[in-house]
């Protein structure tokens, strides 16, 4: 085998391993609502995810630089305190696995906001994927039942995944801009300025007091060195040895893992209703991506 094999092989391990790690992280994310609150435990997160991300950025020997300050900062709020605050949030009422699903609606938000803000024009199959996607999102969301704890869960999930989707946006006008910054660099300083903003909500926002049980130390171990850490340096890894098409499209099995995994070890049945919604919204993922695939192809080619 040639080593450009091996290297593909090795990939598609590190991508398994990534998919296994975020997915099971949701898991993770709820099981300690039981013990802390959703903003204590996002600064703590992020906090600690910053320590670890700024001792790799150190190692790796290509200085401490900050990366462009109002982007930066634009980033940690939407991505950070936004997407992972807001999820958390969303799980002290709400499912792991519809919370997961809710959140990685993120591709529809950047479609539509990437139309609106970037002048990027809409396809028609953009416009039936968004679509499905809405019929999915009704169905999990379920709003006839008016209950207004499942209500404001889904809510919560879904502007997490508006955040997200915004983030992307700032990010995309940032490296317009700014072409060579360094990912993990951006990763490590957004994460530092959302422990601080984070901090600041932690410390206003009335909560429940931290019950200092083992499972609070094994979550923060869990977020902060395998899904930030390791987890960011593996799909770093990933995208130099994969095609980025490849790697988008493996990023659909999250939520579908994250359902699985809540099912198996939480006992949280989606339902028939529910499971229906998340495939419609699996399915439009699906349709968005392969559409953005198709589109970078074609760019590829125009520019040969």
């Amino acid at each position: 085998m040639t080593l450009a094999g091996k290297s593909n092989l090795v990939a598609i391990g590190g991508l398994i391993a990534l998919t296994l790690i975020w997915s099971y992280s949701w898991i993770v994310m709820k099981q300690v609502t039981l013990y802390i609150g959703a903003f204590d435990f996002t600064a703590l997160r992020s906090i600690f995810g910053a320590l670890v991300l700024l001792l790799i950025l150190l190692l790796r020997g290509r200085g401490m630089r900050p990366t462009p300050f109002g982007y930066t900062l634009a980033i940690a709020l939407l991505q950070t305190c936004g997407m992972v605050g807001l999820a958390q949030w969303a799980l002290v009422s709400g499912g792991a696995g519809r919370v997961a699903v809710l959140a990685y609606t993120m591709p529809f938000w950047v479609v539509i906001m990437a139309a609106l803000f970037l002048g990027e024009r809409m396809r028609r199959l953009q416009y039936a994927a968004i679509g499905l996607a809405a019929c999915g999102l009704l169905l999990v969301v379920q709003p006839w039942r008016l209950d207004l704890s499942s209500m404001k869960s889904a809510l919560l999930a879904t502007l997490s995944g508006v955040s997200w989707g915004a983030s992307a946006i700032v990010a995309k006008r940032m490296y317009l801009r700014y072409p060579r910054v360094d990912l993990l660099a951006l990763t490590t300083w957004q994460m530092l300025y959302a422990a601080l903003v984070m901090s600041a909500v932690a410390w206003l926002v009335p909560q429940r007091s931290i019950d200092w049980q083992p499972g609070v130390f094994w979550a923060l171990g869990y977020s902060a060195i395998l899904a930030t850490a390791l987890a960011w340096s593996l799909w770093l890894f990933v995208l130099r040895n994969l095609p980025a098409s490849v790697a988008g499209l493996s990023t659909l099995a999250v939520p579908v893992c994250g359902v699985l995994f809540s099912w198996w070890l939480l006992g949280e049945n989606p339902g028939l209703v529910e499971g229906s919604g998340i495939v419609l919204i699996v399915l439009a993922l699906a349709v968005i991506s392969v559409k953005k695939r198709s589109a970078q192809v074609r760019r590829s080619r125009e520019a040969l």
